[in-house]
């Protein structure tokens, strides 16, 4: 027997972080916004693990530096808390929440990770969807070199920029999920 289908509550959501992977680098800050409400938001800047490498590279990219997020951050444990309770109030009970990301296997390692060690549980489980693969299937393309913002934006044009801010990110994620998951009108049109 099939189980009943849950209504999906989809989450764009970015972060920047100071190192490729959690155990070499810290979550910075997270954004997050309903993929279908851009006004409903979240954002949080995080007080870096002490212990945890420091790339000047990525933060050359984010432009969050240790002294402001350890005047500003909350603790990580305070951040999660808080993203949970945002997550519980955007996808009530009975709803399912599904992490959108544009490389998501990046943003869900961290999130996913944080989540665990800071509150105990991950409410999107595995429940996520990565853009970048979607892009792929929908438009038949092979490389995933031609997955980069450049190109999906020449199909799919997003009027807001790309600013490497958690919240501005996340916001220009989820026009591009508008696009990426309308369903198509025909089978043939995915290769258009």
């Amino acid at each position: 027997m099939v189980k009943p289908v849950r209504q999906e509550i989809r989450i764009s959501i970015d972060v920047e972080a100071s190192g490729p992977s959690p155990s070499t680098g810290s979550l910075l800050s997270i954004g997050a916004c309903l993929v279908d409400d851009l006004d409903a938001t979240f954002y949080r800047e995080l007080q870096p693990i002490p212990d945890l490498p420091w790339e000047r590279a990525a933060e050359r990219i984010h432009g969050l530096s240790r002294v402001h997020l350890a005047e500003h951050g909350l603790a990580p444990e305070a951040a999660m808390v808080d993203f949970v309770g945002w997550i519980a109030a955007v996808a009530p009970e009975g709803t399912v929440p599904v992490f959108v990301g544009f490389n998501a296997p990046f943003d869900w390692m961290f999130v996913a990770d944080y989540l665990h060690r800071f509150v105990g549980h991950n409410p999107f489980g595995y429940a996520a969807i990565d853009l970048k693969a979607v892009y792929l299937g929908r438009h038949g393309v092979a490389r995933w070199s031609e997955t980069t913002k450049e190109h999906v934006r020449a199909r799919h044009p997003v009027t807001l920029p790309h600013t490497h801010h958690a919240l501005d990110d996340a916001r220009f994620q989820a026009m591009l999920a508008r696009q990426l998951l309308e369903p198509l009108p025909n089978p043939s049109a995915a290769r258009g």
